[in-house]
């Protein structure tokens, strides 16, 4: 429904991440630009973001190269030096400064930037072993503007490469404060600083002094109704102790007359050998008949009267 629009495009990158699918997403991003590359700058940003984050950084770095309008500005290429030097590509990222120095120095604006361009690049050139290159950057600048910082860094690197161009430009420095009584000659033949194991004592003030006399002892805080004076007998040094740690604890014996063993709810064997014993026994022995009736005895009455008669 809309082909033309970059949203649908944004938002279908959008799910292919959010379904961890990241060369999915830089698929349909890299497919639209290059059918529309008129109408791709937000979709290049986007590859470029999606990319860097999943540490494809020469689809990045290509993605963000593509895009003309915004190739010269501070951020861009501060974000290709990055990627580059990601890469191990340091020509390439010098390659990107001159460019970038290249089209400042060319731009009518009234916010220029080719001096801090000028400075970095001389920094990046300087950590990465090309003096030579540096250098010339650092005299445009001391030509150009007359930074200080810009005359300091063309002296230390043409000590390296060219010395009587550093004694040249070292005399337009301007003296530090208290360095004029400083020997560099002498200083130059000592072997340098020595490390002194023990730190030197400082006497301190008499006020310190007096502030430290001061102070006075706090007394112990004891409990309530302890008598440091009679303490009584010493605490048992086991207290903490559990007890079963203790030296005094003593295990109680375990009855083994009553014990059953087996399942809960059964009996044991030898009683059961008792009861079955004793109900064959009842059984074996002969039925008796039954007892003759007594006769019925008389009242106490009747026994009287028979008495007297």
């Amino acid at each position: 429904m809309f082909r033309d629009s970059v949203f649908p495009v944004l938002l279908q990158a959008a799910v292919h991440v959010r379904e961890k699918k990241v060369p999915k997403a830089e698929e349909v991003l890299s497919r639209y630009a290059e059918k529309h590359p008129d109408n791709s700058k937000g979709v290049l940003l986007a590859l470029a973001q999606i990319a860097a984050n999943a540490n494809h950084f020469q689809i990045a770095a290509d993605s963000l190269s593509k895009i003309s309008d915004i190739q010269h500005m501070p951020a861009t290429v501060a974000t290709l030096v990055a990627l580059k030097e990601r890469l191990n590509d340091s020509n390439g990222a010098a390659s990107v400064l001159d460019s970038a120095i290249k089209w400042w120095k060319n731009a009518m604006t009234e916010d220029n930037k080719l001096d801090m361009f000028m400075r970095e690049a001389a920094t990046f050139k300087l950590n990465h072993g090309r003096d030579e290159e540096a250098c010339q950057l650092y005299e445009e600048l001391v030509k150009s503007y007359g930074s200080t910082e810009a005359l300091a860094g063309l002296v230390a690197t043409s000590a390296c490469t060219d010395l009587a161009k550093a004694e040249q430009y070292e005399k337009q420095l301007k003296p530090l404060p208290g360095l004029q009584g400083i020997d560099v000659k002498s200083l130059e033949k000592t072997s340098g600083a020595r490390h002194v194991e023990q730190a030197m004592k400082v006497d301190a003030p008499e006020e310190v002094k007096k502030q430290k006399a001061k102070k006075r002892k706090r007394k112990p805080k004891y409990p309530k109704g302890y008598d440091p004076a009679n303490p009584g007998p010493p605490p048992d040094p086991e207290r903490w102790l559990p007890k079963r740690e203790r030296s005094t604890y003593r295990p109680k014996r375990k009855d083994k007359r009553a014990q059953v063993r087996g399942a809960q709810g059964s009996v044991s064997r030898e009683k059961h050998d008792a009861s079955a014993a004793n109900a064959s026994a009842t059984s074996s022995k002969p039925t008796t008949s039954a007892k003759a009736p007594e006769p019925p005895k008389g009242s106490n009455k009747s026994r009287k009267k028979k008495s007297r008669s």
